[in-house]
């Protein structure tokens, strides 16, 4: 019953952002039946509000593609091809690769770009068109190589949706508030997207209207396409940029010369690209595990159904586990909880390498639940903070290319390992070492760095 409380507050909030409420100044929060905040600290307002639920429309789309997706072109290899499965895992983990590396040497100029006024929206409207018509053309493709092809296209204007999203959180919210909005987008992005992933689970496992497990999934690429869309909305009519550079002639060919000048300081501002570093190597690990699980578990033999029924409970886990992380970022310290995430990480890295029953899956969910919203949200609370922000934009199009860099290592990593070894395992084993150079370099940043400075009113809230 919590749970259904929980979706119809998020819907009655939905309602009211897109709609406009009636209240007085325009604010909207959830609230408990004690007249208490579920939002930590002071209650959201409407702006921060549209910018939360577009993490509930995008992560839609990243469900999918996690649970459902691998399963899909995995079974379509094997109807359509006699390419072996270790090999299936391969292709999947090179496709993804190529996508984020496009789009890593696509983040810094666009960003970059975006920075002037009016132009964040612009660019943000053209990759969201990218992503959500690439979303629809996969249900249509019918062979792995043009599916494979059209989701490689869908991934990059997901990835660079998310450039100019996340450089947003600077323009909706203040410095001492960052970690628990950016919380807050993870949190309800993990249980939001359960609501269009449940109902594609139930026409995957019931195929009603004579459909069959492909059709199935057709009908979800739909169902998370309109999701992803509808849930925009309320981000285009209420989110303002705020931060910018003002407009000038040739601003292309300036966001160049601004690029080499921003590498340039982000060298010299030795702590920013510390951060930056650790996180290249922390973060690809997370991504990994979140690109690779589904496809790793069919290369077990695991029950499809099972592993994504998994999935499903580590976004019911990670709603709550990302707030908590936000209100321990804030009281503790940003980088004592990311480096918490990070040694639960390699243990889950530990605890793949041994895994091979469907009970092992689940509880590799569980934990990776624990951690997976907290350490995604305050990476990005904590860099929003520490960076200019009238350049937010372009140093958030550093901090991406940095992390989808990284997220190419990874399943290259494994990919790699499954052809050598004729199986995952070791790539999964490996990125201990991505999470160990993370936790090092993190430990190299001096005490304080990045500490938010609260407001008497949040010192109470969060004691």
């Amino acid at each position: 019953m919590a749970d259904l409380r929980i979706y119809r507050k998020l819907i009655r909030n939905l309602i009211k952002v897109v709609f406009k409420t009636n209240s007085i100044d325009g604010r909207i929060s959830l609230t408990g039946t004690n007249g208490g905040n579920l939002i930590m600290g002071r209650k959201m307002n409407k702006t921060e509000w549209s910018w939360v639920l577009y993490d509930v429309g995008n992560s839609a789309f990243t469900m999918l593609t996690t649970a459902l997706v691998p399963i899909y072109f995995a079974a379509m290899v094997a109807k359509t091809s006699t390419i072996d499965p270790n090999e299936a895992t391969a292709l999947w983990g090179t496709a993804n690769s190529i996508a984020i590396m496009i789009l890593a040497l696509l983040s810094p100029i666009l960003g970059a770009i975006a920075d002037y006024r009016g132009m964040k929206k612009r660019m943000f409207g053209v990759a969201l068109s990218v992503g959500v018509l690439g979303a629809f053309a996969m249900a249509v493709m019918n062979t792995w190589l043009a599916f494979l092809i059209i989701y490689v296209i869908a991934r990059i204007g997901y990835s660079a949706t998310n450039v100019f999203y996340d450089s947003m959180l600077t323009d909706v919210t203040t410095d001492d508030r960052m970690d628990r909005v950016s919380s807050n987008g993870f949190a309800y992005g993990y249980i939001g997207s359960c609501i269009p992933f449940i109902l594609c689970l139930a026409i995957y496992i019931i195929q009603p209207f004579g459909l069959n497990d492909n059709s199935a999934i057709q009908v979800a690429f739909v169902i998370t396409a309109l999701w992803w869309f509808f849930l925009t909305i309320p981000l285009f009519k209420n989110v303002r940029q705020t931060y910018y550079l003002e407009n000038k002639k040739g601003k292309v060919k300036e966001a160049f010369s601004r690029l080499a000048t921003t590498f340039k300081n982000i060298k010299e501002k030795k702590d920013i690209f510390i951060f930056i570093l650790a996180y290249f190597f922390y973060i690809d690990g997370v991504y990994t595990i979140i690109t690779m699980a589904t496809i790793y578990g069919t290369e077990l033999g695991l029950d499809s159904v099972s592993m994504v029924l998994a999935l499903l409970l580590t976004q019911f886990i990670a709603f709550p586990c990302a707030i908590i992380a936000g209100i321990l970022g804030t009281k503790y310290g940003t980088l004592k909880i990311i480096k918490v995430f990070i040694g639960i990480y390699m243990f889950v890295a530990v605890f793949g390498f041994f895994l091979v029953t469907e009970w092992q899956f689940w509880v590799l969910a569980v934990i990776v639940g624990m951690a997976q919203g907290g350490i995604q949200s305050l990476s990005r609370g904590f860099f929003g903070r520490i960076i200019p922000k009238k350049e937010s934009n372009e140093f958030f199009g550093f901090f991406d290319i940095f992390g989808k860099l990284a997220d190419i290592m990874g399943p290259l990593l494994m990919g790699l390992f499954a052809i050598i070894t004729g199986h995952s395992r070791y790539g999964i084993l490996s990125l201990i070492l991505l999470f160990a150079v993370g936790f090092i370099l993190l430990s190299k940043l001096p005490k304080g760095f990045g500490d938010i400075k609260l407001k008497a009113e949040d010192q109470v809230l969060t004691e």
